[in-house]
């Protein structure tokens, strides 16, 4: 087995995650994010360890736990919207640190059936609608 240790003990979450997304919930492992864009119900997962860019430099342990921890937003966010599909992805190109999104889509989504990025513009939630979206997400998450 391979030893894994972290660079440092000293997690920051990326800029572009801190101004693109709406805290939502602290599981074991991973910081839970909205993203700031209500075309669609997407959710970020990033798992507060220090340093990670691939899910493959997460601790066995960790790994375990994140895996648990995307499965268990996947299933809130099917219980909760009912999608058609739930797109899940690792990309990383504009932001290096580890994240995971979670996206619901929907047959009748403004970019369906191609990816979400870059087909329109985001439409960030109206501060009224922000408090009842988490809400429901920290229920389903947190209990």
């Amino acid at each position: 087995m391979i030893s894994k240790t972290y660079p440092s003990d000293v997690f920051d979450l990326h800029p572009i995650l801190e101004s693109d997304t709406i805290g939502v919930a602290q599981l074991d492992c991973c910081k839970v994010l909205l993203m700031n864009d209500s075309n669609y119900p997407w959710l970020i997962l990033v798992p507060q360890r220090p340093g990670l860019r691939e899910l493959h430099d997460l601790k066995p342990e960790d790994l375990y736990l994140t895996t648990s921890e995307l499965v268990k937003c996947s299933e809130a966010v099917e219980n909760i919207f009912s999608p058609d599909k739930i797109n899940i992805g690792l990309l990383g190109n504009q932001v290096p640190q580890l994240h995971i999104h979670v996206i619901a889509r929907f047959t009748v989504d403004p970019a369906w059936p191609k990816p979400v990025w870059g087909q329109v513009p985001v439409l960030p939630y109206m501060t009224k609608d922000i408090d009842e979206r988490v809400g429901l997400l920290r229920g389903a998450l947190l209990s």
